[in-house]
């Protein structure tokens, strides 16, 4: 969430970049500014009263021992009366904090300055575009006809254990699905992340810590028994990892790489354009995250998104990166960048991957921080990106490689399918 100091220091830079997010940020900022001038006022207040209270009980003793019983009794009466009030007033202090609290939560982050103005994803700006375009003609089939035609993935299969959106991957299918798990993680290791292997379940303060709550609650499986989130993205567990943390600059940035299967409701998800593996409610991504010091973050981000094009580019798919708008952001982004992959049968660009910076939004919620050259503490910068995730890989890659003989697979790929074609 936004820091005090952001909003005290620049209140009208905040409304004026808020309402490029299509926020109408003046009342609600009015309001926290208002609630934490109560807030400091009151522990002005407070703070001047346990002065003169520490004052008035240190003089009881003496007093007793002065034979001034009656002096010393009015005094223990002013001490009784002062905590009363300290209580009514650590109790206004506390209502006004958790109400700031709340409103902060409810305030996106700022986009940076970097970000096109825009609505809709009709407004995103196209950074840059590679791959060839295959020509399939006119019989191509779509990656759900494929997937029944060599039997790879059965969605009526996962329908009956499960419900809709839940597919079960099968033979060659499942095969590619490790393939491709096991080929992002080792590029990600060789390029220099760390590799995690965090739980699939999150309690409430570490999706909070992210951003996901409170915002997406319904968006989230909730078991409700434990109180335990499934996880949307392994950017939860990953980054919760430095939530309460202070570490050193010389350590950063971290950078971290985790696979994990993911679990989005995707509540109001109908049509077209979520049919087979377009849009699931369980499906498996390799994450990137990074924490990183302000000054750097940017160039942490451009390394990152140059390393998800290294990936689109070995699996020989048509690509194109898109610098979102700020209509079309998260939340919590402060920027975005997302890769598409053109599916030939179908026709469209498939989103695969997002990277963005937070800055310190994230951070401030998760009380990330890092310890300076001159030993002071600042809140860092996260980031974080899909290096991929699989669904719409898998669906361009069954499109964009079927031939009469079969679907090829691509060379980078066959050292991890163990096999060069589905037939």
């Amino acid at each position: 969430m936004l820091t005090l100091k952001q909003i005290n220091d620049n209140k009208d830079e905040v409304i004026r970049k808020l309402a490029r997010k299509k926020f109408d940020g003046k009342a609600i900022i009015e309001q926290v500014i208002d609630l934490n001038n109560k807030r400091k006022n009151t522990q002005v207040v407070l703070d001047t009263n346990l002065a003169e209270l520490n004052a008035i009980s240190k003089t009881i003793g003496q007093l007793m021992q002065s034979g001034k019983k009656e002096e010393a009794e009015a005094a223990r009466a002013k001490v009784a009366e002062m905590k009363e009030g300290n209580k009514q007033l650590e109790a206004e202090m506390k209502q006004a904090e958790e109400q700031l609290n709340v409103l902060l939560c409810t305030i996106p982050n700022l986009p940076c300055d970097m970000v096109p103005d825009g609505c809709t994803p009709e407004d995103n700006k196209i950074e840059k575009t590679g791959g060839v375009m295959p020509d399939l003609g006119k019989n191509a089939l779509p990656h759900w006809e494929l997937a029944k035609k060599y039997d790879l993935i059965d969605f009526e299969l996962g329908v009956k254990i499960s419900g809709a959106g839940f597919p079960v991957y099968k033979g060659k299918g499942a095969r590619l699905q490790r393939a491709l798990i096991n080929f992002f993680l080792d590029n990600a290791r060789e390029a220099g992340y760390l590799e995690i292997q965090p739980p699939y379940v999150v309690n409430a303060a570490s999706g909070y810590g992210t951003g996901q709550l409170p915002d997406k609650e319904g968006q989230m499986y909730h078991a409700t028994q434990d109180d335990l989130y499934l996880i949307p993205t392994a950017e939860v567990p990953v980054t919760n990892i430095y939530r309460d943390v202070i570490l050193d600059k010389k350590d950063l940035p971290i950078m971290n790489t985790a696979y994990s299967a993911c679990f989005r409701r995707e509540a109001g998800s109908y049509g077209k354009d979520v049919r087979g593996l377009n849009r699931l409610h369980q499906f498996d991504k390799v994450e990137i995250v990074r924490i990183d010091t302000p000054e750097h973050s940017y160039e942490s981000l451009t390394e990152m998104v140059n390393y998800v094009q290294t990936l689109v580019e070995k699996l020989e798919l048509p690509w194109r990166i898109l610098r979102l708008c700020c209509g079309d952001m998260s939340f919590t982004s402060a920027i975005t960048f997302d890769f598409e992959v053109f599916s030939a049968a179908q026709q469209r660009w498939l989103e695969v991957s997002s990277v963005s910076n937070f800055e310190s939004y994230q951070a401030n919620r998760l009380k990330c921080r890092y310890r300076t050259d001159d030993k002071k503490t600042e809140l860092c910068h996260t980031l974080n990106g899909s290096a991929l995730a699989l669904p719409r890989i898998v669906a361009a890659l069954l499109e964009n490689n079927q031939t009469p003989e079969g679907i090829k697979i691509p060379k980078a790929l066959i050292p991890y399918t163990g096999f060069e074609i589905i037939n």
